[in-house]
């Protein structure tokens, strides 16, 4: 498995889409940065904020595009340009539907599963879906047309604190994934439930 070198986290910009479900992404790469001690800074060139970090011995670029949710693929295609990092050695952390809140799982490669952020950086890495995934669960409102509403609002306090543990989960399971062992990496966060 190549050395993840960049990990993004996908949201909305603004204030009125901060702590939405679909800011879940985001969400995950600010908790890493903090816990790693280097807080995110705007860089205009990235479109988004960035920052450089170490874990485990890894040296890290973290980027949350400021871009909306269906143009991230333009920070991440400038990052990811500029520093000669190849989707193989991407980690996109996102929402995702089909998932219940309190579990994530990782991923490698795969559609876009009709995420707009997904879809829109499919083709700015030139069509190579071959990125690491960590999809962060928000749950289903279970119906289609009430997706847009479920995704731009804020979780229950209770939906809230399963996905911020699942997040804390993430983050101590995420070494394994760097340091090359991806099995041990699912096998432990794919076991885990906060719900």
């Amino acid at each position: 498995m190549p050395d993840i070198k960049l990990i993004v986290g996908l949201g909305n910009p603004g204030s009125e889409y901060r702590g939405t479900r679909h800011n879940a992404g985001a969400d995950f790469v600010e908790e890493l940065a903090k816990a790693c001690g280097m807080p995110m800074q705007a860089e205009s060139r990235f479109f988004g904020l960035a920052s450089r970090v170490t874990l485990s011995g890894h040296d890290l670029r973290l980027l949350i595009p400021t871009t909306f949710m269906n143009l991230s693929g333009k920070a991440v295609a400038a990052m990811a340009g500029f520093f000669k990092i190849t989707p193989e050695q991407i980690l996109i952390a996102h929402d995702e539907l089909d998932i219940p809140p309190g579990s994530a799982r990782f991923k490698q490669g795969g559609g876009h599963g009709g995420h707009n952020g997904l879809r829109d950086i499919v083709p700015a890495l030139g069509n190579n879906k071959d990125f690491h995934r960590l999809r962060i669960g928000i749950g289903h409102p279970g119906h289609a047309s009430r997706v847009t509403a479920h995704v731009l609002s804020a979780p229950s306090q209770a939906e809230r604190e399963c996905i911020n543990a699942c997040i804390d989960e993430a983050i101590a399971t995420l070494p394994l994934l760097l340091d090359g062992d991806g099995t041990k990496a699912m096998t432990r966060l794919h076991s885990f439930s906060a719900a």
